[in-house]
């Protein structure tokens, strides 16, 4: 298991660069190369490894409903919450009518009219759900952020809950159809608990988190207990058989709307853990699918599903959005963002297999495992097109994001002053006065950089009034540390300074000898690039208002 973990991560990640600079999401690398080793392509990961593996997958969804939790603030559902109800039940009815007629409509030509309608409904249930973990794995790899955005958070979250509704009534329908018994108070009840008591079971975690990391003193707890707290909440939904996804999501939005800042530090320690776990997840998800050896009718079948799926999402969300009056990039983009689907929708087709058995117990699995192959291959497409388009790529940035986007020589300080080593006290404080620099290099008679003054030697020599007038440039300067060029990547030189205790770094031209172009100091550049989130961020909360 060891060796199939590892693997499955290594090769994942790999695969990712290929695919990301094909402009491909990495995601669909992750899916590709489980495909390649798995039971559809080499064989290379078996059912045994996938079969031991099933209780990561249930912490991997929990992790990604946590962190969809977080997106799912009070405000937001105060001033669009009317909107994103419109929206959710226009695109999953959309799909769910859609996706019944035209399957119903095909069984009929290769079944019986009471096993083509019983598909015909159970596929429309199906057709109703997103998978938020590769929609949402788009929209932290492109850092996006707006209206768009906020919708995808909000409607993928409420996806599922709505899927999992209408599968309880369409499988009582369907029980009737076929004979199966089961009543439809008892589906409905079984919803209502699997529903409910993910909510109250994710609630309840999340006060109990809140109240923990208030009191929690030393930082390095901090990540165990959030993770301990996420396990305890998968373990008991699934102990006490409710929706696993729905409780970790309930648990984020609950500790986001608690504890707004707080609560921040929280989801970005579990972003930075998440990585190698969506890798091995999404690489496990292809290497599950299996689809060698698929009956030509049931084949049949899949293009159905995916013309009622694809038209019913666009459509409906287009038809919703205008009725809540959602701006224009929700209304023409949001369809485009609901195309993944895995997660609940294999579970739910397991589940009416296991329930209806036989021919329509088998076509479920197989069409449900063809569709989410080609979904999950063209959704996460789909969706960088869909904030692409919106212009919502980028707007959700960090610094440590921007940093890695300058080089040096578009951060430095080419204005600083500098002194000879022969420059008096006088004329050092003179200089310094009207500047904001704090740093400033001392030149040698070669014009090269023989050291560096910086505002804390001068306040020694402040210290010093009897001697004041006697000292020079080289008496109050420290020996330069080490220089970087104007093609250092800012991300690389920051690291150096802070690998070395420093605050500055000279920066020398890596041609005319290692002429002094100027000071790169960590306050100015912090202050630049907290201008430009604020900036990014300012920009994608007008398109909000």
């Amino acid at each position: 298991m060891l060796l199939v973990i590892g693997f499955a991560i290594f090769a994942g990640t790999s695969g990712a660069g290929l695919f990301q600079r094909l402009r491909i999401p990495q995601v669909v690398a992750y899916i590709a190369i489980g495909l390649l080793i798995g039971r559809s392509g080499l064989g290379l990961v078996g059912d045994t490894a996938i079969q031991h593996l099933l209780p990561f997958n249930s912490f991997a969804l929990g992790v990604i409903g946590f962190m969809i939790g977080g997106e799912l603030r009070r405000e937001v559902f105060k001033k669009h919450g009317g909107q994103l109800l419109k929206i959710l039940f226009a695109e999953g009815m959309g799909a769910f009518l859609f996706v019944t007629v035209l399957v119903g409509a095909t069984a009929m030509l290769v079944t019986d009219p009471i096993t083509a309608v019983a598909l015909g409904i159970i596929f429309g249930t199906l057709s109703s759900a997103t998978a938020p973990a590769a929609t949402v794995n788009v929209l932290w790899e492109y850092k996006t952020r707006g209206p768009l955005t906020r919708a995808i958070y909000a409607i993928v979250a409420l996806d599922d809950a709505l899927a999992i509704a209408l599968f309880s009534v369409g499988i009582s329908v369907v029980s009737g159809l076929t004979g199966g018994g089961g009543g439809t108070l008892l589906a409905l009840g079984r919803s209502a608990w699997e529903l409910g008591g993910a909510v109250v079971l994710g609630v309840a975690a999340g006060f109990t988190l809140n109240f923990i990391l208030r009191r929690a003193r030393d930082p390095e707890k901090v990540f165990p207990f959030i993770i301990s707290t996420l396990l305890l909440t998968i373990g008991v939904g699934v102990v006490a058989k409710v929706d696993t996804i729905l409780a970790p999501m309930a648990l984020g939005a609950t500790l986001a709307n608690l504890a707004p800042r707080r609560s921040k530090s929280a989801f970005e320690v579990v972003r930075r853990f998440a990585p190698p776990v969506y890798v091995l997840f999404f690489v496990m998800v292809g290497a599950h699918i299996h689809v060698r050896g698929m009956p030509l009718w049931m084949l049949a079948l899949v293009v159905p599903y995916l013309l009622g799926f694809v038209s019913g999402k666009v459509l409906g969300a287009n038809l919703g959005a205008r009725l809540g009056g959602a701006v224009r990039a929700v209304r023409k983009y949001l369809g485009l963002s609901l195309f993944c689907q895995a997660g609940v929708v294999v579970g739910l087709s397991l589940v009416a297999s296991e329930r209806f058995g036989g021919q329509i117990g088998n076509a479920i699995v197989t069409v449900i495992a063809v569709t989410t192959l080609v979904l999950e291959m063209i959704g996460p497409p789909f969706v960088r097109f869909a904030v692409k388009r919106a212009g919502e790529v980028g707007l959700n940035v960090t610094k440590e994001d921007l940093m890695r986007t300058y080089s040096v020589a578009q951060v430095v300080n080419r204005d600083c002053p500098s002194f000879a080593e022969g420059a008096t006290f006088a004329e050092i404080a003179g200089t310094i006065a009207e500047t904001d620099a704090m740093h400033y290099p001392v030149l040698d008679g070669r014009r090269g950089l023989a050291g560096v003054i910086t505002v804390r030697e001068l306040k020694d020599g402040l210290g010093a009034q009897a001697i004041a007038d006697w000292l020079v440039a080289s008496d109050l300067m420290v020996p330069p540390p080490e220089t970087v060029t104007e093609g250092t990547p800012l991300a690389e030189a920051v690291m150096k300074m802070r690998e070395q205790g420093l605050d500055y770094l000279p920066v020398v031209s890596e041609e005319d000898g290692g002429r002094l172009v100027g000071m790169l100091e960590l306050g100015p550049v912090d202050r630049l690039l907290s201008r430009e989130v604020l900036r990014r961020q300012q920009l994608a909360d007008a398109q909000l208002a």
